[in-house]
């Protein structure tokens, strides 16, 4: 029998791709392709709001926005290794800007800079998240290059989740949502049903990205009232009323392939628009979890596959802040 023919792995230097950081590697990780891959690495839905982004007299080398809850993102790119220098800018774009999310992006993390990451995250509120991501480049012989993110700072979700639950504030019911939610995450991540998905927290909803800012699923817990759902949620300030009008164009289509009758815009009053599927759920009866988590984690995948693609194409316009309130998604 003959030995297989194996390559040799080899590391590639970054630089031999990317020669300078701002005019070469900024404008390649903020194409579609590769900020979804970033994403993928951390666990979040990433879009592009602005490169070289103006903070005083320096400029964010990317500010994104975390598609399932609307908030920035800091990326901070260096093509050597780590240093407090960016550090310290990531923290003040972050600041001055009102991220939630730092992601620093490096081909090596010293030991100390990996720390002060993972610090950030162990005494930082549950809402801050900080990671450190090296970038790596490998080829096999005289093969292309590949590109790979590895993760080697994130938050440390055990930490947050016990911090959350030992919390003297929570009443029994927000107690009983987190315990909800953290399953509820735990069944997706086991079902690998989505490429990303937030920390749970002790309240009535879970956002879940659709590809779009201020467009996206929320999964609901009310536990008073026995229900849980999933529901499209539309937010004013990014176009919602109009979203609706043109999704509810093809009502019917919708729920053809769903297999499911929505509940289309049911607070006419509301300035978000919903579109809802729900059913009673006892969620103190904890023996019936796995009935409800399959049927979450079912409901969740179809209204993703059915709605991500037509929210995608929406012609829609963000709506001025004047004109918007409140901005409180899934509230």
């Amino acid at each position: 029998m003959t030995a297989p023919q194996l390559g040799t792995l080899r590391a590639v230097e970054p630089r031999t791709m990317w020669p300078d950081e701002a005019a070469d590697f900024t404008p390649w990780l903020a194409r579609p392709e590769n900020i979804q891959s970033l994403g993928q690495a951390i666990g979040l839905e990433l879009e592009i709001e602005h490169t070289e982004m103006a903070v005083g007299p320096f400029a964010a080398d990317i500010l994104a926005r975390d598609s399932a809850t609307g908030d920035y993102v800091i990326i901070e790119n260096q093509l050597a290794r780590t240093n407090h220098d960016h550090l310290g800018k990531a923290i003040t774009y972050a600041a001055f800007l009102g991220a939630t999310t730092i992601v620093w992006v490096a081909p090596t993390f010293t030991d100390e800079h990996r720390k002060a990451l993972d610090w950030l995250n162990y005494n930082s509120v549950d809402t801050l998240s900080f990671f450190g991501v090296q970038v790596e480049l490998w080829a096999i012989d005289a093969s292309n290059n590949a590109v790979r993110f590895n993760v080697v700072s994130r938050p440390t979700e055990l930490v947050r989740r016990s911090t959350l639950q030992a919390s003297a504030d929570l009443s029994p019911t927000r107690q009983l949502q987190l315990e909800w939610w953290s399953a509820f995450r735990d069944a997706l991540i086991a079902a690998k049903a989505l490429p990303s998905t937030q920390t749970p927290r002790p309240q009535y909803w879970y956002n879940i990205a659709l590809g779009r800012t201020g467009l996206f699923l929320s999964a609901t817990a009310n536990v008073d009232e026995g229900r849980i759902g999933i529901r499209v949620y539309l937010m004013k300030r990014y176009g919602g009323e109009s979203a609706l009008a043109q999704l509810m164009e093809s009502r019917e289509e919708i729920e053809r392939e769903l297999g499911e009758s929505l509940t289309w815009n049911p607070n006419p009053e509301a300035s978000d628009k919903v579109v809802v599927l729900q059913r009673a759920a006892d969620l103190r009866a904890k023996e019936r979890w796995p009935e409800y988590l399959q049927w979450m984690v079912q409901s969740t995948v179809k209204m993703r596959r059915v709605f991500a693609p037509r929210v995608r194409v929406l012609q829609v316009e963000m709506a001025s802040p004047a004109s918007t309130g409140a901005d409180a998604a899934g509230a």
